[in-house]
């Protein structure tokens, strides 16, 4: 089981190695799904390339959303493809703004 991926131009995800992850980390332009401001938060998704399914079942967990809220991050959802980190960001937003007075 591969551990990096990086995306390519259509966000497909390839499997790649550690230098060639490295690589795309530190230069790619194309990591950031979507990044949205609610009030006082602030909802990030991104490519990590990095498989978090530390478990070892099902598909690789590679995007994150995350959560901000002044700054300090408070709550943590992954996934495992663009459309799925796609519509959990705008589900994620969604709820914020319900929240909001």
């Amino acid at each position: 089981m591969n551990d990096y991926f990086i995306l390519d131009d259509d966000h497909n995800l390839i499997a790649a190695d550690l230098m060639t992850w490295s690589h795309w980390f530190e230069n790619a332009e194309n990591r950031v799904v979507a990044k949205t401001q609610v009030g006082n938060c602030v909802v990030s998704t991104v490519c990590l390339g990095i498989d978090h399914n530390f478990m070892r079942d099902g598909r690789p967990l590679l995007f994150e959303t995350m959560v901000f809220v002044d700054g300090n991050d408070e709550d943590c959802w992954r996934s495992s493809t663009w459309a799925e980190a796609v519509a959990q960001h705008e589900r994620v937003v969604d709820e914020m703004r319900e929240m909001l007075p």
